[in-house]
């Protein structure tokens, strides 16, 4: 006898938490997010479909795998995961479950998403964060990014909240530790502040390359 796990159907696509890295695209293009464990090697979009990261040909999530997108139910228990040191520098994301999922205690193990915001925390440093940077890792074709702050951003490649939304797509929310962004829409005084001190950190650093160029004089 074959015991079989009751079905659901409910009337709106279930809410998960979770934990990524927010990837940027080689080019610059695109944004996306990367997961912490399992499906690690393979970035997604806003809108994602899982595949099989063992290269099987069944449909995500299979009962004898682990395949399938991963998300908790209790949002404090996702953020209870960036207290550990190897996913400090991760990202918080809100997802609708979507497609055919497994339910567990704790959370879901599913086949399609939508994430629906993602929550920046605070620099490494522990300033306020005011764009996403290099992180100084990456898969193929993408790089990482981390929070950062004004004074951390220097040289990096970087992009502003706002940005990220705008790359990313699909309705995406960026919000920060201390609050929320607005729409890639238009940008609110939260965005142009965030913008004016990118570009100030950009600018500080430029100008102290200059300087040393001017120290060591014209070369003959």
């Amino acid at each position: 006898m074959t015991l079989r796990l009751p079905q659901e159907r409910p009337t709106e696509p279930p809410t998960g938490y979770k934990i990524a890295h927010p990837m940027l695209s080689q080019d610059g293009t695109r944004a996306g997010f990367t997961g912490v464990s399992l499906g690690g090697a393979l970035p997604y979009g806003v809108l994602g479909e899982a595949r099989c990261v063992y290269g099987l040909r069944h449909r995500a999530p299979h009962r004898r795998c682990d395949c399938g997108f991963h998300c908790v139910h209790d949002r404090a228990e996702a953020e209870a995961l960036l207290c550990t040191g190897e996913h400090r520098a991760a990202v918080l994301l809100e997802v609708s479950v979507l497609g055919a999922y497994i339910r567990f205690e704790r959370g879901f193990r599913y086949a399609r998403q939508r994430v629906r915001t993602m929550t920046v925390g605070s620099c490494g440093c522990g300033g306020a964060a005011v764009a996403l940077a290099d992180a100084g890792w990456g898969r193929p074709g993408w790089r990482a990014l981390r929070a950062a702050c004004a004074g951390c951003v220097r040289g990096r490649t970087s992009l502003s909240p706002a940005v990220f939304e705008r790359l990313a797509g699909e309705g995406l929310r960026v919000r920060v530790a201390q609050g929320a962004v607005s729409s890639p829409a238009g940008l609110g005084v939260s965005e142009l502040v965030a913008e004016a001190a990118l570009l100030q950190a950009r600018l500080d650093w430029f100008q102290t390359q200059l300087a040393r160029l001017e120290e060591r004089g014209p070369k003959a």
